[in-house]
């Protein structure tokens, strides 16, 4: 008998994971490489990630709603496209998402403790699987503090870069910037939202999700894009775009450039919290996709234990949070940032496919939403760095590989168990 998930979640803690998700790491790290590529453009490449995330949003909630189990568009596009897509998504979400948990971990590190970056995002990693293992109900109850955080710092970086006399509105006017620029920019802006994603793997840890789901993850995006465009406007308005484009901590800079550079150590212990708030989801987000992947024999299913108890799948939490780990020693933040952005676009890519492949009875935003939101994805995906592009390319094609080995050896299996003995 299959072990199910407690359904334990309402609208209001799935508004809060979501935005706990995507409030962390994006926002206080994404500025440096965006504004790198696309200058005082890349509040054009904000609005662009935005778009494109609203219309992933919606398809994510039409999906969840018709699909309400753990697993995202693994599930989803495995019902609508074929077994084949649903594993290249599961297997793209996996490996993006556990890309992401590396750069959001170095992202911590850089704020609170510079000079030993790596070794404070180990550290946290190890930290927050800790309390994941307590259960989600603990996991939301910290998450509500740690968004609260999170809130507390960014509004303090508004009001720092406000105090300044050199804060000037006349920095945001894009002069200095070209279409490539801003679609690349776009594409790590995306990475700042991608945690509504979350929400969508919570279908079967929440209360009557085929409402729950489609209000939440709508309501956690608009609350983010909001938050997102004041903050970016702060930021452009208060530096110069080469010295944004060059920092790993740029919010940190603005309060430190401000009258108020008191607020700074609020700062750095705010942008650290908030990267914790994220890993404290996002861990638990790829965990259950390996569980919905291993539940299908395309991972180990030693990987679909769930833990009773804690009504959590324990091995795939545990073993995540040790590879994340492992790479935090060896990823670069921007190159993290980089290839999470292909292949979560890849994920959302399928997702708008899957979505498309709904019947009218089942849709309830209008199909051209869902063609935009595809034609977004793989536009910002190739507009990624071409290292990014060919390193998320290969292990999109290395999982396929993957899957037809498993396939082969699960062939035998059955073709030696079902030939008679001699």
């Amino acid at each position: 008998m299959v072990v199910r998930l407690q359904r334990r979640l309402g609208v209001r803690d799935a508004v809060t994971i979501g935005a706990g998700s995507m409030i962390g790491a994006g926002v206080f790290s994404a500025w440096g490489p965006a504004t790198g590529a696309a200058g005082s453009g890349v509040l054009i490449g904000l609005v662009i990630a935005a778009a494109v995330a609203f219309c992933n949003a919606t398809s994510s909630a039409q999906l969840a709603a018709v699909y309400p189990e753990s697993g995202g568009t693994y599930v989803y596009a495995r019902r609508q496209l074929g077994a084949v897509w649903g594993f290249l998504a599961g297997w793209g979400f996996v490996v993006g998402k556990t890309a992401s948990c590396v750069a959001i971990a170095l992202t911590a590190g850089s704020y609170l403790w510079p000079e030993h970056a790596r070794l404070v995002g180990t550290v946290a990693v190890a930290a927050v699987a800790m309390v994941n293992i307590g259960g989600l109900s603990r996991t939301v109850a910290v998450t509500k503090v740690l968004l609260a955080v999170a809130l507390v710092a960014l509004a303090c970086v508004v009001i720092a870069g406000w105090s300044t006399s050199t804060t000037s509105m006349d920095r945001i006017v894009p002069t200095d910037t070209t279409v490539a620029g801003v679609l690349r920019a776009g594409g790590f802006l995306f990475f700042a939202f991608a945690g509504y994603a979350r929400i969508a793997t919570l279908g079967e840890e929440v209360r009557n999700p085929t409402v729950t789901i489609p209000r939440a993850i709508p309501r956690a995006l608009a609350g983010v894009l909001v938050i997102y465009a004041v903050v970016g406007v702060t930021v452009l308005a208060a530096l110069p775009v080469e010295v944004i484009s060059g920092s790993h901590a740029p919010l940190a800079l603005v309060v430190n450039a401000s009258p108020l550079d008191w607020l700074s150590s609020v700062v750095r212990v705010g942008a650290g919290v908030a990267a914790l708030g994220v890993l404290l989801n996002l861990v638990p987000g790829v965990s259950r996709t390996v569980l919905a992947m291993a539940r299908r024999h395309e991972l180990p299913g030693w990987f679909a234990t769930i833990d009773e108890r804690r009504s959590l799948p324990i091995r795939a939490e545990a073993s995540v949070a040790v590879l994340v780990i492992v790479l935090t020693a060896a990823f670069d933040l921007r190159g993290a940032i980089g290839f999470s952005g292909v292949t979560i676009l890849t994920y959302y890519a399928i997702t708008n496919a899957a979505c498309l492949s709904l019947p009218t009875t089942r849709r309830r935003w209008p199909p051209w939403i869902a063609i935009v939101g595809l034609a977004g994805c793989i536009t910002l995906a190739v507009m990624l760095p071409l290292v990014s592009v060919a390193v998320g390319l290969a292990v999109l094609l290395t999982g396929l590989a993957v899957l037809r080995s498993l396939r082969r050896r699960v062939g035998r299996g059955v073709e030696s168990v079902g030939r008679p003995g001699r």
